[in-house]
């Protein structure tokens, strides 16, 4: 919507006529959105709408969405509103102590005080507030009303965070208030702000435009970026790039830039100083084509962190012969932060490539297609997760017979990594030297049995050439971590006479029992349990073999799936795998993959805290 004074009522008429579309689409549980509900929906809208018009004076953007809340008996409906507008550094703002107009500035107290939960999301070019109420409550008897306090730590640090990210400049009187008396009552308070909001951020293009919105407008006029796209100055001189621009005034931004591209940042070599500790230097000040007045004083700063220069910081303040020293100070002691911030977003982006890598090298590069039959495989990293231990084969073995695999390594991180690196191309290997489903695993399990003692023993002379200390505890760690690998491997070998569906053999080591749904809506187990690879060194695995039918589908999981939690409960527990694989009676491969993928998601409401891996193979009518 146009961010104009008719926004609200537009809002509001939007709002209502989605709730009474939910009800007439018979949504799942729009009916039990009363008209309470809805009324505090439409006010806390008109809030936070009029919000951005007077405060942003962008675009809005408004977005109502149903969701369902699992409960113990069964769920209940929320709705989730956001606001969003174009202008993420303008902050929202509660009411502060005023003698002008006390009937102004309640927004954010009333969504604090009627939404369930309700937040700010800040993006590179996005704001959203947002607001969550819960259905099939709002029409019934009501307690004491809920309590809410402006003082709330929670909200005020969310109140803070936005101040502090705000472009409007709040000038003090010169004769009221100097540099130094702001800077002696709240630069402390101002440094730990700053560093909480850098700390938490990942990406270095994030962390270049938060400190130049830290910077403007209360240390100066326009601030500017600049990085090195190699992480750091190297050997070949390359200049840094011009990362992020800022100005208080934003129709100058893009005059600033040009002006600051004309010539590249070039800054002496810095000496042997303190981590991050970049002293600032006089700056000629650029020549804006849009600039007016006599100028001013410009700063640049060197980031330094962990001994590499990681960029720099150009600062400028129209009117100013030279900045002063309690300015100078604050904005070194800024840019300490700034440079170890932008150094852990790039160790952060830097493992997460090489973890993007290992997970490419360790997974298949595609999945092949087998002649009457249909595939379809769902693998999700837990979030966060360095590498996942969980993996995936589908290859063809030669001599017309397919093999697959579904494993999960005993833990997690590049432990987890190299028991995964070892086992599938090990498993490839023995499949296409022509060895049946029980050899390859008992020749798999010999191979991590003595690898497993090898390491073992390796670790305990390292341990004993060490001696006490961190290095001889890291080591004892390392001997600990356990190697086990949970393993369902099976081939298929589509039927030689021509006719539809496969002959399958397969055997499940310490692995969830993998299931077979008939066309007839019927789900049956098609393995016996038997020994984790890795324990034992001498275990003998058995294979079983089944016909699969056309239209039959065999369903292979890792415990991700089967042990997914909400509260006290399994995803598994009642057989409830099998009672989801029967709702998919006549679904093909990928629908089914699908389903039981949204069913484990949505079995509770926080992400899964594992990873989650699951094969599908669907027998079909030969072409």
């Amino acid at each position: 919507m146009p961010g104009n004074p008719r926004a609200a009522a537009a809002a509001r008429q939007f709002v209502r006529a989605v709730l009474a579309d939910w009800l007439v689409r018979s949504l799942p549980g729009a009916d039990t959105i009363g008209d309470r509900l809805a009324d505090e929906a439409v006010l806390l809208v008109s809030e936070l709408v009029t919000n951005v018009v007077v405060h942003a004076g962008t675009t809005v953007e408004l977005l109502c969405r149903l969701e369902t809340e699992p409960t113990p008996d069964g769920g209940r409906a929320v709705v989730v509103v956001e606001v969003s507008d174009h202008h993420p550094a303008r902050a929202v703002r509660a009411r502060q102590a005023s003698t002008v107009d006390e009937t102004r500035g309640h927004g954010l107290q009333l969504v604090g005080a009627v939404a369930h939960s309700w937040g700010i999301t800040y993006r590179r070019d996005l704001k959203t507030v947002w607001f969550r109420l819960l259905a099939g409550t709002h029409d019934r008897a009501y307690g004491p009303p809920a309590r809410f306090s402006h003082d709330d730590p929670d909200l005020q640090r969310d109140l803070r965070a936005a101040e502090l990210l705000a472009p409007a400049p709040v000038r003090r009187s010169p004769a009221r208030h100097s540099d130094a008396d702001w800077i002696n009552h709240g630069a402390l308070s101002f440094l730990a702000e700053a560093s909480d909001l850098l700390s938490g951020q990942l990406d270095e293009e994030q962390v270049a435009l938060l400190a130049a919105q830290l910077v403007v407008p209360r240390l100066a006029d326009w601030c500017a970026v600049w990085l090195y796209d190699g992480g750091s100055r190297d050997s070949s001189g390359a200049p840094p790039r011009l990362a992020r621009v800022w100005h208080s005034s934003e129709g100058r931004i893009d005059a600033l830039r040009m002006a600051l591209e004309k010539e590249p940042l070039v800054l002496p070599v810095p000496g042997p100083q303190r981590d991050g500790a970049g002293a600032a230097v006089p700056w000629p000040w650029p020549q804006e084509p849009s600039g007016y007045g006599p100028g001013g004083a410009a700063l640049a700063c060197r980031l330094l962190a962990g001994g590499r220069d990681q960029g720099a910081l150009l600062i400028g303040r129209a009117g100013l012969m030279r900045f002063p020293d309690e300015v100078v100070g604050l904005i070194e002691d800024l840019t300490r932060r700034v440079a170890r911030a932008v150094a852990t977003a790039r160790a952060y982006r830097n493992q997460e490539r090489i973890s993007q890598v290992l997970q490419r090298r360790l997974l298949p590069r595609g999945r092949p297609t087998v002649p009457g039959l249909e595939s379809s495989v769902v693998y999700e990293p837990r979030e966060g997760a360095w590498a996942g231990g969980d993996f995936w084969d589908l290859f063809d073995a030669g001599d017309g017979r397919w093999c697959f695999a579904l494993g999960d390594v005993c833990g997690s991180g590049p432990e987890a990594a190299a028991v995964t690196g070892l086992a599938r191309p090990v498993l490839r290997l023995l499949a296409r030297d022509g060895y049946g489903v029980g050899e390859v695993l008992d020749r798999l399990n010999k191979t991590m049995a003595r690898e497993a003692a090898d390491s073992v023993a390796a670790v305990a002379a390292a341990v004993a050439a060490a001696g006490p200390g961190p290095d001889a505890v890291e080591l004892r760690a390392e001997a600990e971590q356990t190697r086990f690998l949970s393993l369902l491997y099976g081939e298929i070998v589509p039927h030689a006479d021509g006719t539809a569906g496969a002959r399958c053999t397969l055997a499940s080591a310490g692995h969830p029992l993998p299931l077979v749904l008939g066309t007839g809506g019927g789900v049956r187990v098609a393995a016996a349990p038997q020994m984790l690879l890795g324990v034992v060194e001498d275990t003998s695995y058995e294979s079983e073999s089944f016909d699969l039918a056309p239209g039959e589908t065999l369903l292979c999981v890792t415990d991700g799936v089967t042990e997914r939690r909400c509260g006290h409960r399994l995803f598994d527990d009642d057989d409830g795998l099998a009672g989801h694989l029967t709702a998919c009676t006549g679904l093909g491969a990928t629908a089914v993959a699908e389903h039981i993928r949204r069913a484990v998601h949505e079995f509770a409401a926080t992400p899964p805290d594992d990873d989650l891996a699951l094969l599908v193979l669907q027998a079909t009518e030969r072409r």
